[in-house]
């Protein structure tokens, strides 16, 4: 009888350890289309009201970096999880990653080399999960990097 209130359009429901793993792939395919300035697959992953909190306090939404990326605004040499960095949480159809990024590149010609920590919040929806909230630190200071 409950099994009937959920909706039918949801994916299924794997266990808590199956959607931790699926996350975790998924924020790394991620990191790895904005490392590439993959535009697709970023719009495949963000969802439609995604919003990033950058250290600083700017706001940037799907539009915003969908657009950076299409204009390859930065260029990466590393934009990568530090190994053995990244916990997922879940909770239902809410899954919250952090994880250590190596941010290493050009923005208009300026080079930046820093690492920071960001939480990236990851919904379940009809379509499978999307990123839905991150927030980046700033850069970490040079003494706590090493």
């Amino acid at each position: 009888q409950a099994l009937a209130l959920l909706p039918a359009s949801l994916p299924s429901l794997g266990t808590p350890a199956d959607d931790a793993a699926a996350v975790a792939k998924l924020d790394v395919d991620y990191q790895k289309a904005v490392k590439m300035n993959d535009a697709a697959t970023m719009a495949r992953i963000l969802h439609d009201d995604f919003i990033l909190v950058l250290g600083e306090g700017t706001v940037k939404t799907k539009a915003d970096l969908l657009r950076e990326a299409r204009e390859e605004v930065y260029i990466y040499e590393q934009q990568d999880e530090e190994p053995g960095s990244q916990k997922v949480r879940v909770w239902g159809d809410t899954a919250v990653v952090t994880a250590k990024l190596w941010l290493k590149g050009t923005r208009n010609d300026v080079a930046f080399d820093y690492l920071l920590w960001f939480s990236d919040t990851y919904v379940r929806t009809p379509a499978g999960w999307r990123y839905v909230f991150g927030q980046a630190s700033l850069p970490l200071p040079k003494k706590v990097q090493q």
